[in-house]
């Protein structure tokens, strides 16, 4: 957050690290951010015993050399630099062996260091969940990664979208090229939510290099791997629906604070991807906000050129993504070869070769025409998991505390529970049920404690989940439809989210967590257009 505490950026930051009567360095935050490149690459995870109990504080480890060993290869290089306890957890079901957290350890954090961290870990709801769903795949002899079934859907949909390419090159009819178009478009979406979002969350199949060659497929169809991860796995995964407000409101008043003073939890999603559009229920109403239900649709269809054209290059060169430090993909000079040969090879066979075939001005509509189909399609199985009636919503602030003088100190942080649009916290409703259905069957155990802030919970109470069970709709979204799952499990292969999510009810309905769900797509976009709606009129906080 931005809050002018941290040293400067100059400072002397070795001088910053001191030991502990053991001998192990205690490290500043303003140190760990610089060891956030792949070749000197350190993170933070909170403190845990043997037995898995959470103690204070926070261990470093230097995962620097761990990382070609690593299952899930370079994806650990994304912790580098920061608080990387949430990853660790949610990518992590079965647990990690403590002898090798103390065998990466290099340190611990310096005290308080992340102590404004909006989250809870205290309960033991997500643990409980973790092992019942392992359970679950076990007992099916399911693997976490990979899946026959996805195997046969990649194929057809690599397939699909190099056939309606070539189609829309040779076709010199215009009205056919256009239909292949739209088609190569639909394809390329499908190819993004099943193929490279499993590659990139590491859970396509069980070989590191395989994992990688599937979320290469993003930069296959003309946008960044890259730049889907620092938004979609270090931003909206793991602060889902969070604004980080101080960040918000310096922001609004044209201040924009170093890359090392920001917060990482706070969800670009909700402030970025559709920047005509309020999506939270703590950022100020415009005028237009109040036609936003009315022109997003239309907005939807231009996220893909936007990211492919805006976004990505922005990334690359400035090398961060709003707050969130990209040196870490950046960093490698074989990184940075990617991210432009690709962008030169995709405008070949998507932008060059359909003008060349049918001439600059439907050439170029061709292409245009592809990606609005591939956009209103990616950003409507998107935005209804997380923009709709009865989702919650978090801020993260600072207000002045008084010291025992009663004269004004330091800023303190100030957590509060999620909310909905309303103000309502569903689950002080759903604890409320759980209570009442445990004392009606006369069941002697207590409801289970579980903070408002718990992270597995806050994930229940900002997701919504639309025709759960499903295995088709399971299978067409890519896992989207079990948005639920997805969040809180996204390391597991999205074929076996339609098996878990009984377990997943259940579970949230015995420790009083909420689970919204939908019927289907067309109810839950319905309910989507009516939350843009009273969002754009709703009143600020």
């Amino acid at each position: 957050m931005c809050n002018g505490n941290l040293p400067p950026a100059d400072a002397n930051l070795k001088a910053n690290t001191s030991s502990n009567k053991k001998g192990i360095k205690t490290i500043p935050k303003s140190e760990l951010a610089t060891h956030n490149t792949p070749s000197s690459a350190w993170c933070a995870i909170h403190n845990q015993d043997s037995n898995g109990k959470y103690t204070s504080g926070h261990a470093v480890l230097d995962i620097t050399n761990f990382a070609s060993r690593h299952p899930g290869g370079d994806l650990i290089l994304l912790a580098a630099g920061k608080d990387a306890s949430v990853l660790f957890e949610t990518y992590h079901p079965r647990g990690v062996p403590h002898g090798l957290v103390k065998k990466l350890q290099i340190g611990i954090m310096e005290k308080g260091s992340y102590d404004d961290s909006f989250y809870s870990w205290n309960s033991e709801f997500y643990k409980v969940l973790k092992s019942r769903v392992v359970q679950r795949l076990e007992e099916r002899g399911l693997n976490r990664r990979g899946s026959v079934e996805i195997w046969i859907k990649a194929l057809f949909l690599l397939s699909g979208f190099w056939f309606s390419l070539l189609q829309m090159y040779t076709h010199s009819n215009f009205g056919m090229a256009t239909i292949w178009s739209i088609s190569m478009g639909i394809f390329a979406a499908m190819i993004g939510v099943n193929i490279q979002h499993d590659g990139n969350h590491g859970a396509f199949a069980q070989s590191r290099v395989i994992n990688k060659c599937a979320g290469w497929t993003l930069d296959m169809i003309g946008a960044s791997a890259f730049t889907w991860e620092f938004q979609h796995m270090l931003g909206h995964h793991p602060y889902t629906n969070v604004l980080d407000g101080v960040e918000d409101k310096k922001k609004g008043e044209g201040v924009d604070c170093k890359i090392e003073e920001k917060d990482q939890e706070s969800d670009p999603d909700v402030f970025s991807s559709f920047p005509l559009m309020r999506m939270h229920p703590f950022h100020t109403p415009s005028w237009y906000h109040r036609y936003q239900h009315i022109y997003a649709p239309f907005l939807f269809a231009l996220m893909t050129l936007a990211k492919v054209f805006q976004q990505d290059f922005e990334v690359a060169v400035s090398k961060r993504l709003y707050h969130i430090d990209a040196q870490v993909r950046y960093g490698s000079i074989w990184n940075v070869m990617r991210f432009w040969s690709m962008k030169f090879i995709t405008m070949i066979y998507m932008m060059a070769l359909p003008v060349y075939f049918h001439g600059v001005v439907r050439g170029v509509a061709l292409f245009v025409i592809g990606h609005l189909a591939c956009g209103e399609l990616l950003a409507t199985m998107f935005i209804v998991n997380h923009v709709i009636e009865g989702v919650s919503y978090a801020k993260k602030d600072l207000k002045g505390a008084d010291d025992h003088d009663g004269k004004q100190g330091n800023e303190k942080k100030v957590v509060g529970k999620p909310v909905t649009m309303t103000g309502e916290t569903p689950m002080e409703k759903t604890r409320q049920q759980a209570s009442e259905s445990s004392t009606n069957n006369n069941d002697q155990k207590p409801l289970p404690s579980i903070p408002f802030n718990d992270w597995a919970a806050v994930q229940c109470q900002t997701s919504v989940n639309w025709a759960p069970g499903s295995w088709f709709w399971n299978h067409f979204s890519g896992g989207l439809s079990h948005q639920i799952e997805h969040h809180l499990f996204p390391s597991l292969c999205h074929t076996n989210y339609a098996y878990i999510q009984d377990v997943v009810e259940n579970t949230c309905a015995e420790y009083g967590v909420p689970y919204q769900s939908e019927s289907s797509l067309w109810v839950a976009y319905g309910k989507m257009i009516n939350h843009l709606k009273y969002l754009g009129r709703g009143k600020s906080e």
